[in-house]
């Protein structure tokens, strides 16, 4: 695939699609799935279409479409992960690719802003570099401002909103991972259940979670090679009634990594996403 997609008319920094009455304590949300790209990042781009894609989680929220629809409110992000990455603390910022001065409560220093993958990405996934020259600093806040925060605003509240009316919340972040992924001991894993190591929810949930996806057929991976990022573990505090699970799923599983095309795989995927969301209706909150 040569070209970027074709957008709807809606290209604001996040899409809410709230069911007709909420009757799950839980929000869907995809931080990755964005496929509007903007005229400045194509110009600003040292690499085509398709390589630009490549850190995208291509279809994610379409896996999961059928949350409103049972309940459950959907968030997604329709700007790309290669352009502002949410699932990244705000000021996670790559010095070596701006010019100017950051903000004096820039995180240059953290592992992930160090390797170009901050909130403001430096490279796609592969490690290719995304941009012919540096970006002027303010292009930075610009970004944070006008993208990740709103995106994070919406999510603030819909988790607000959850935990108002239900007493709790379930966070449910849905991302794919490369059809090739492996754990430490080198399996090939075809998903994985993120709670960052037990810390972002109650073992209620991974285990209700995982109890499904076996249901299924799947033998869910934990914690490894993905514990969960930014928004799992920011957003998943158990103390506060707030639970937060990340979950990969495998691209070979539902797309064409090669041509960034679904095949006869995701419809299965997309019907086993919907009876996950459906089976959310028999769990015991009362743990949580």
């Amino acid at each position: 695939m040569n070209q970027l997609p074709s957008e709807l008319a809606s290209t604001g920094p996040a899409t809410v699609i709230l069911p007709p009455r909420q009757t799950l304590p839980v929000v869907f949300a995809s931080p990755h799935s964005g496929r509007h790209y903007p005229q400045d990042l194509i110009e600003r781009a040292r690499i085509g279409a398709f390589e630009l894609r490549a850190s995208e989680d291509a279809f994610v929220d379409q896996l999961f479409n059928a949350a409103p629809k049972l309940g459950a409110p959907l968030l997604s992000a329709t700007f790309p992960r290669a352009y502002v990455d949410v699932n990244r603390a705000a000021m996670e910022l790559d010095p070596r690719m701006f010019d100017g001065k950051l903000p004096e409560d820039s995180d240059i220093n953290s592992m992930r802003a160090l390797s170009g993958l901050g909130s403001i990405p430096r490279v796609v996934s592969g490690g290719v570099e995304i941009y012919k020259t540096r970006l002027p600093a303010e292009e930075a806040l610009s970004r944070i401002e006008t993208f990740y925060r709103p995106y994070h605003t919406a999510l603030q509240k819909l988790i607000a909103q959850t935990r108002a009316t239900f007493g709790y919340c379930i966070l449910i972040d849905c991302h794919s991972m490369p059809g090739d992924s492996y754990d430490s001991a080198k399996n090939r894993v075809d998903l994985v259940l993120g709670d960052c190591y037990g810390s972002s929810c109650h073992p209620s949930l991974t285990r209700f979670v995982d109890d499904c996806f076996r249901d299924m057929g799947f033998a869910p991976a934990h914690n490894d090679p993905y514990a969960g990022g930014y928004c799992t573990r920011h957003y998943g505090r158990p103390q506060e009634h707030v639970h937060s699970l990340q979950i990969e799923l495998s691209r070979a599983l539902y797309m064409d990594e090669t041509t960034i095309s679904p095949h006869r795989g995701f419809d299965v995927l997309r019907d086993q996403m919907t009876d996950l969301i459906s089976r959310f209706h028999d769990l015991d909150g009362t743990l949580l």
